[in-house]
């Protein structure tokens, strides 16, 4: 495969939420699973994005909140869909660096769901890409 390739340098399967996930719910698996955005699918089709950033706008002082006050009344009640991104940019797998490095700086976004056709294979970010560049530039 190429080098160049976003698939090379993809994070692949991705952690992924329904949109009726709860915020709390939401957080705790970023946590778990040491990551800042999850992808929101239902039914098997990609519906948004949610980060760590979503959370923090959407509840005050959010970290303090979730971690001392576990079953919370937000729990019941705030699903992800209220605060994930929609209507997303997204790239195929089988595309350039380069492409995907262009998509992110032109949309203002930091990471990209990453396509194989229609379903989410992974997710690549900046820090993807310039990982790739150094590693092409020092070898």
């Amino acid at each position: 495969m190429n080098n160049d390739c976003v698939q090379e340098w993809m994070i692949p399967d991705p952690v992924t939420i329904p949109s009726t996930c709860t915020l709390v719910e939401a957080y705790r698996l970023m946590v778990d699973h040491k990551t800042c955005r999850l992808l929101v699918v239902d039914q098997s089709v990609l519906v948004g994005i949610v980060t760590l950033e979503d959370l923090r706008r959407k509840l005050p002082d959010s970290l303090g909140f979730f971690s001392a006050n576990p079953g919370s009344q937000y729990d019941d009640w705030i699903p992800v869909s209220r605060v994930m991104s929609k209507n997303l940019q997204t790239i195929q797998a089988d595309s350039s660096l380069i492409q995907a490095a262009h998509l992110l700086l032109n949309s203002q976004i930091r990471a990209l769901p990453v396509m194989d056709g229609d379903r989410a294979i992974g997710i690549i970010t900046e820090s993807d890409i310039l990982r790739a560049l150094l590693v092409q530039i020092e070898a």
